[in-house]
Order: C-alpha cells, then structure tokens, then sequence
C-alpha cells in the first residue's frame, strides 16, 4: 500500500546530506514523497553574496535535487536563514524572518496544514541536537513535533547520524591530518544521536548513485570560503567508498521501545507474544 513521507529540512542540501536515499528508496516503492524546507538558505556560506541571488540560486537547485528523488512535491515555507555565526548560534544580522525566531505553533501550523492536506503517514524531523547544532535545525526539531502533534501524524522520525563510529572516526583522523583551527572534534560528542538510541538504520546504498546526484545539484555548496567545503569533500570519495560510507541512514522514532533496531522506515516492531513455559523466569 502506498503511503505519504513528508521531510522537513532547515536548508536547500540538507535534504541531500540525511535523507536523500531514503526519499529516493520511497519514492521507488511507490510512496508518494514531499519535502518541505524551512529557508531559502540565503546565508549560507557561498561565492554567491548573500541575499535574493544566492536564495534564487539554492532554490533552483533543491528543485533539481528533489526532481532527481522522484520527490511529487516541494514546499518552501518562505523563512529568513537565520545563519550561523563563527563558533556556533546565531548571528546578530539575522533577518526580521528569521526562522529561530519565528512562533513554534504559528510554524506548526502551517506545517501541520501540509500534513493534513497530505494525509501524511510519516513526518522526519532532526534530534534535539540538530545534528551539528545549526540553529535553524533546531527550529526544526520544535516545529516539526508540535505539528506532527497537531496533525496526528502517526509516524515521527529524527534523522541523524550515529555520533559513535563519527566520533571514532575523527578522533582516528585527528592522529593523521591537522584539522583547520576552527574545526573541534569535541564539538562532536554532543553532536546528533549515539547509537544507543538509534532505531532506524536504512540501507539505502542501492540508491547511492542518486543520493551522490542530489549532493552534486547543490553547486553553489560546493564552493565558497579558503577550504574545501564539506559537501565538496564528500563528492570526491570515490563510488565504492561512497556507498560504504554514505550507505546508511539514521534516524530515530522516540515511542518505540529502546533497543528497537528496525531497517524501513514504515517499518513497526514485532508484537510482543505471549510469555509460554519455555520463556517464564
């Protein structure tokens, strides 16, 4: 039976850094998938200025990102990127719209009117870190349960990364590279979710190839700045990597029950049986 998955993301590529092998597995099952995005992006660090140009810019590529998908929708909520100022939060030239400052139920509310018009079966938010502490992706976590709440949206998953192989991983690379000053691993030991407390573990390496297209729609994420951006890095590991890496995607479902390890989204745990003589203490 098909059903209706909406994501909802803070920026243009964050679709394409979480979530996008999901939505393109979906959308191959025959599940209708909508995407919903906070910002425009308009502040996002590019060799675009920001403002109207770089927001007309990101736009066009989520369209192609999402088209890629097979995404049936895209809804943008019309918010200001709120940024993020060196070190973390928000920076103080955010604009008047910025999204962490908008109402939490006056956004639900409109998000939730997109769940009720799509009779949405399944709502992906981020965990209450979100993720890398983007403040606008934490806007999104609040948002996103209150109106899942208000909806009655019956499934609701935090996307994120499995923070205990990523940590690993960096501690293992500080040993061989010397990361730019800025760049602190221990920033990472509260970043997203440990493993313990990951439901979901998808894998969506059979749509790798059109996960790597939609990180390479967002062009104007690639460049920018005096070091190689993230999502250009990303793009030069080589197919085979690339699938071991990037070939997994977490997410987290916080009313089932801890130790719950399920490999669909859709997917809802075994009933617990009856307890027979050969279980009994």
């Amino acid at each position: 039976m098909a059903r209706t998955a909406v994501f909802f993301h803070a920026h243009p590529d964050d679709e394409a850094l979480l979530t996008a092998g999901t939505m393109a597995m979906l959308a191959a099952e025959g599940h209708r998938v909508v995407l919903v995005v906070a910002t425009a992006g308009e502040r996002g660090l590019a060799d675009l200025p920001h403002g109207e140009a770089l927001a007309e810019a990101r736009t066009a590529e989520l369209y192609a990102s999402a088209a890629g998908l097979g995404v049936a929708r895209v809804v943008l909520l019309g918010y200001g990127d709120s940024g993020l100022a060196p070190g973390g939060g928000v920076g103080h030239d955010r604009p008047d719209n910025a999204f962490i400052d908008a109402d939490v139920e006056e956004a639900a509310q409109r998000l939730a009117a997109v769940l009720k018009e799509e009779s949405a079966d399944l709502l992906t938010i981020y965990d209450p870190a979100g993720g890398y502490g983007h403040p606008d992706h934490v806007q999104v976590y609040r948002v996103g349960q209150r109106a899942a709440g208000i909806a009655g949206t019956p499934i609701l998953l935090e996307a994120t990364v499995n923070r205990d192989p990523l940590l690993a991983g960096l501690r293992l690379a500080r040993r061989f590279y010397r990361f730019p000053p800025e760049f602190d691993v221990r920033s990472f030991e509260t970043a997203y979710s440990p493993g313990e407390v990951i439901t979901h573990r998808v894998n969506v390496r059979r749509y790798a190839k059109a996960k790597r297209e939609s990180m390479a729609a967002h062009t104007s994420q690639a460049t920018g700045g005096d070091t190689d951006r993230t999502l250009a890095v990303m793009l030069r590991v080589p197919g085979p990597l690339y699938r071991l890496i990037f070939g997994t995607e977490w997410y987290v479902r916080r009313d089932l029950p801890p130790g719950t390890r399920l490999r669909h989204p859709f997917d809802e745990p075994p009933a617990a049986g009856p307890v027979t003589g050969d279980d009994a203490g």
